[in-house]
């Protein structure tokens, strides 16, 4: 976690350092929109955005009892389906990283990835590629003798200092509905079999009660997680991390909300999650790589960014949440760079959708990303080069709002 955070701030830095000599010059601070309005929106978008997660995950929960009362081809499909939609919202909240103290200490207890799978449940070995130097890579929960529940999970989690010790989070739910991607077929996803979680002697992977045990215990957890951090959100506390934000100033909010999102767009999205997965040509290296799902990863990632640079986001029952944004500060001190980044993020939109639909049309991330793939490879690298270019202008903004420090 250390090294990606310094590697972050560093590829941050460079742009910084490449945007120097040419971005918009302004001594303009004055503005018709209030900075602290912008701020108390974004902690409003905030707090509806990690509770729309939690009720996701709580619908996940229902279907997830219901698989473990009722197995059926049927009941885990609709498992599956609740992850599924579950990711697509929390995937948006990502822009939320790395401005926020509360949410980068926080975030690996839910989306840590990649995870050693043999730390969980049974793996395929000649399929495994683990962590060599984890100890536990290979400790079976699911077949060994402890208790499971949730301090179990919790204790298991990144045990022994390995971040490959991923015992509890979405990562390690999707495993436990889909099991292992063995890419024995292009179009493969996990194959794991509902009878895993069969109560009956059709049981197979062996365990069934226990993995049933674990996947309620998991989900459990993660539903906790995003109560917390629902609840740092909200407007009902007075010492949580909302009321620490609004009590700094409004420009040391809007740094916050700036340098985060510039720092995900470059350092984390298209560095960590994509260019890495592409320059090895790895599918181990996919983010949700069990279910196929990555693509669908990236796209609401980008969604999540232009969310906050706007001030809009569309909540699970269809409202939505519009207010004071980085975009109105921006239209206010330099009109022509907030219609290139407004045009920006346009693009980069428009590069993902093109990844999604080549994926829905029967060709995955995890196909596209291979050593001679060159169309594949050139759709990756388009996402890439607008997310550099769109952070280019993000860190033009903050020169433009006068922001300390980004």
């Amino acid at each position: 976690m250390l090294f990606r955070s310094w590697l972050m701030l560093l590829l941050f830095t460079l742009v910084a350092c490449e945007q120097s000599g040419n971005a918009p010059s302004t001594n303009a601070t004055d503005s018709s929109v209030d900075r602290e309005a912008v701020v108390t929106h974004y902690a409003d978008m905030a707090h509806a955005i990690y509770n729309d997660s939690l009720h996701s995950v709580i619908v996940l929960r229902e279907k997830v009892e219901a698989l473990i009362e009722s197995p059926s081809a049927a009941t885990h499909q609709q498992a599956k389906d609740a992850w599924l939609d579950a990711r697509l919202v929390y995937g948006q909240s990502e822009a939320f990283r790395f401005g926020n103290p509360n949410v980068d200490e926080w975030e690996g207890q839910v989306n840590a990835w990649p995870l050693d799978e043999g730390l969980i449940d049974y793996v395929n070995q000649n399929n495994y590629d683990f962590t060599e130097a984890n100890q536990f890579a290979q400790a079976n929960i699911i077949a060994s003798n402890e208790d499971i529940n949730d301090s179990t999970l919790r204790a298991y989690h990144e045990r022994g200092g390995s971040e490959a010790n991923v015992a509890s989070g979405y990562h390690a739910i999707e495993f436990l509905l889909w099991g292992q991607d063995l890419n024995q077929s292009p179009t493969d996803k996990g194959r794991r079999p509902w009878t895993d979680y069969s109560n009956t002697p059709a049981c197979t992977g062996g365990n069934c009660d226990r993995r049933a045990q674990y996947l309620r215990a998991a989900t459990t957890v993660l539903m906790t997680d995003l109560k917390y951090m629902t609840d740092d959100w909200s407007t009902e506390f007075d010492n949580n991390y909302r009321a620490e934000l609004l009590s700094a100033t409004p420009d040391e909010g809007l740094r916050r909300m700036v340098f985060g999102i510039g720092s995900f767009s470059l350092g984390e999205l298209a560095g960590e999650r994509m260019n890495v997965a592409l320059l090895a040509h790895s599918q181990e290296d996919e983010h949700s790589c069990f279910s196929d799902n990555t693509h669908n990863d990236i796209d609401q990632n980008i969604v999540g960014i232009e969310n906050i640079y706007l001030g809009r986001y569309t909540r699970l029952n269809g409202e939505i949440l519009q207010g004071p944004s980085l975009h109105d500060l921006l239209l206010d001190t330099d009109p022509v760079l907030a219609e290139r980044l407004a045009n920006s993020l346009v693009n980069t939109k428009a590069k993902s959708e093109a990844l999604v639909n080549t994926v829905e049309a029967g060709e995955h991330f995890d196909q596209q990303i291979l050593n001679g793939n060159q169309a594949g490879n050139a759709r990756i690298r388009d996402i890439i080069e607008a997310l550099r270019e769109q952070t280019k202008y993000i860190e033009a903004l903050s020169k433009t709002l006068a922001l300390p420090n980004v």
